[in-house]
């Protein structure tokens, strides 16, 4: 039983260090959305008048002049972790919902495995 205390420990240690990175995603995403209100969700945006994505935890933002959208990946994408290139395939004049895009890691050109964007949810400051 004795063994098995340094192990259990590392365990809760490596827990608590996930936990505290969601904790720090969920306050930048909360500080990126402050005083915005949630639209209804859209399949589609037009990409031709969004700014660079940023990723923050599991959510991908693109700002469109004053407005912010918001979609997480159907099914999660493990490879947003850290401080990723995004490499979205479009299959048409707009980026929407099930659309595949990949990851690369900075300083390095092995794409990650492909992922699916979510919905679209608009974030505008109220009038």
């Amino acid at each position: 039983m004795r063994a098995l205390a340094p192990i259990l420990a590392l365990v809760l240690a490596g827990c608590a260090a996930g936990a505290q990175t969601g904790n720090s995603d969920g306050r930048e995403l909360a500080d990126a959305l402050a005083g915005r209100t949630a639209g209804e969700p859209q399949r589609c945006i037009n990409p031709s008048n969004i700014d660079t994505p940023r990723i923050v935890g599991d959510s991908i933002l693109y700002r469109q002049g004053s407005r912010l959208w918001l979609t997480r990946p159907e099914g999660g994408c493990p490879s947003l972790a850290g401080d990723p290139i995004l490499v979205v395939e479009l299959t048409g004049s707009q980026q929407c919902a099930n659309d595949r895009f990949r990851t690369i890691i900075r300083g390095t050109s092995i794409p990650g495995p492909y992922c699916r964007f979510g919905n679209f949810i608009p974030y505008s400051r109220p009038r």
